[in-house]
């Protein structure tokens, strides 16, 4: 199987500039990237743990961590797309509706809008639905909503226990809970998140 030839459900495909971007070039098949992106993301998952940066709530903490993530493998991580996908909005609103999302979530935090739980899935819901970044984006969401919690005294999220990243059962609640929270429903998402 080569790159690219099989896609999970709800996976945002490359397109061919940005598949051009892969740093190592022994890369050959999926696996090996799944392999090399999943190494690349424990050590920004290790990073967002041991920072001492103060405002996560931030767009230079959102790139910061995509890019500890996601910088091993790809030469884009951390930017912006440019291009459309087939999930997010208009790559030219991506900079302002990150900006409004931040806001909205110190707002939520400063005046107890909703308990931390909700204010953790609004945050990964609307981050997801920006989708600011090439790829990497449902990864980045869900660590950068643990960090959220962390900072906030919370228990980071179980996310059903499973891999999101494979096809199956656990990935397709998170996508069903997802879609349910673009017509307003948190109420799957919720469930999910600590299930």
């Amino acid at each position: 199987m080569g790159l690219g030839d099989a896609q999970a459900p709800g996976e945002t495909p490359l397109d061919p500039d940005e598949s051009r971007g892969l740093i190592p070039a022994h890369i050959r098949t999926q696996a090996e990237l799944d392999q090399w992106e999943q190494a690349n993301i424990l050590a920004g998952s290790t990073w967002a743990t041991r920072t001492r940066e103060r405002d996560i709530l931030t767009e230079r903490f959102v790139r910061e961590l995509h890019k500890r993530m996601l910088g091993e493998t790809w030469q884009w991580a951390g930017s912006f797309r440019t291009t459309e996908k087939n999930i997010g909005i208009d790559p030219a609103q991506i900079a302002p509706k990150l900006r409004d999302l931040l806001e909205d979530a110190r707002y939520w935090l400063a005046h107890d809008t909703y308990p931390i739980d909700e204010v953790a899935i609004r945050f990964h819901h609307r981050l997801v639905a920006i989708h600011p970044f090439p790829n990497g984006n449902g990864r980045h969401a869900r660590l950068m909503t643990d960090v959220l919690l962390k900072r906030n005294g919370a228990a980071a999220f179980t996310w059903g226990g499973a891999n999101l990243e494979a096809a199956g059962d656990a990935r397709e609640r998170y996508l069903a809970a997802l879609r349910a929270a673009d017509r307003g429903d948190y109420s799957l998402l919720l469930l999910f998140v600590r299930s």
